[in-house]
């Protein structure tokens, strides 16, 4: 009988104990988000410190120095991709995409040397986990981050409704690459999968933008297949925000040369050809041209790393990751013009709040 009472009281001691154990842990918990709150406040207050001490940011003294001010940031988190089209100038080479929490982190770093403005593109940014990745990096940058503007460009076959429901009220714009309106020329430009329509498919994406307060952008690269092309009608219909029209673009090492996973030099238009089309369709008040000259160093490119991707030699040089080294630092390697940046519009009303759109 005795030993049952000891056995019953050391189970009660037990029990009182590890109560204690359970407070105590929580909150040592506490303290250390607080703390953690503390020195990230500190090392906000101690940078611009810094900064005054040196007599502002270069920007602010006058000196060409765009990178301290990642205003519009492109982040590729993954190279996959669904479709096959070919001229797609940022392949499938790896299939590494960051863990969601150092995807965040590197966000949160970005928005804090100036960023305003991501858009998650890829690869197709819906294929990574269904759109589950790509929805809390959206929500994220809106909800926790504040972004003014969050954006994706996809190719719009893998979206569902179900993720307008859970994650559309965070996404400003959502981008569609749709190169024609003839299925046969998706077929040859490699944009397209088993007997899915893109064009049907276009037409739903367009409704569920509406439905959800999304404001709608279609991206289209002009090619010797499509050159001929007048979108004039479809575009009207359709009534994108902005309709980006892209030159046909050369890069080594993604489409071209011995260790692309693409060969489009058979899609390559002359800036002759690209002016023809542009004025078929000069009418389109939405068109935003970029031919190869304003888009090749007026992008700041994020790649599955982190890290920012220099195109002025015609490849993609990659820089140390954010992630390592810090934004200010990773950015030198970027070759990133601003000056081509704001010329070819790239500041532009990019949040749905300021659009007053008409849903």
């Amino acid at each position: 009988m005795w030993l049952l009472t000891l056995t019953g009281c050391v189970e009660k001691l037990l029990y009182v104990f590890s109560l204690q154990l359970t407070s105590l842990w929580k909150m040592l918990i506490h303290l250390y988000s607080s703390f953690g709150t503390l020195l990230w406040s500190a090392g906000g207050k101690r940078s611009n410190q810094l900064k005054e001490k040196r007599g502002g940011t270069r920007k602010e003294t006058g000196e060409e120095d765009a990178s301290l001010n990642p205003v519009s940031v492109n982040y590729h988190f993954t190279r996959q991709c669904n479709y096959k089209c070919g001229f797609c100038f940022h392949t499938a080479k790896t299939s590494f995409v960051l863990p969601l929490e150092e995807a965040k982190r590197g966000l949160l770093m970005l928005k804090e040397a100036g960023m305003e403005k991501i858009n998650f593109s890829g690869g197709e940014p819906f294929l990574h986990d269904r759109g589950e990745f790509l929805g809390k990096l959206v929500k994220f940058c809106k909800k926790e981050l504040n972004l003014p503007s969050v954006s994706i460009v996809s190719n719009g076959s893998l979206i569902r409704e179900k993720w307008f429901k859970d994650y559309g009220e965070y996404l400003d714009i959502l981008a569609i690459s749709c190169d024609s309106f003839d299925e046969q020329i998706n077929a040859l430009i490699g944009r397209g999968q088993g007997k899915k329509n893109h064009v049907e498919n276009l037409w739903k994406l367009r409704k569920w933008c509406a439905d959800y307060r999304v404001a709608f952008k279609i991206n289209s690269v002009i090619n010797r297949f499509n050159m001929e092309e007048d979108m004039n009608y479809q575009i009207q219909s359709l009534n994108p925000v902005r309709w980006k029209v892209f030159q046909c673009l050369i890069i080594e090492g993604e489409n071209a040369g011995e260790d692309a996973l693409r060969e489009a030099k058979r899609f390559v238009i002359s800036d002759e050809d690209f002016e023809k089309f542009l004025d078929r369709h000069k009418s389109i008040s939405c068109l935003v041209p970029e031919s190869n000259k304003k888009m090749k160093d007026s992008y700041l490119i994020l790649d599955e790393y982190m890290r920012f991707l220099d195109c002025t030699k015609g490849r993609k040089d990659p820089s140390k990751s954010i992630l390592d080294v810090g934004v200010e630092e990773a950015i030198k390697f970027s070759g990133f013009d601003e000056k081509m940046f704001l010329k070819r519009g790239g500041k532009y009303v990019w949040s749905k709040a300021d659009l007053k759109l008409d849903w």
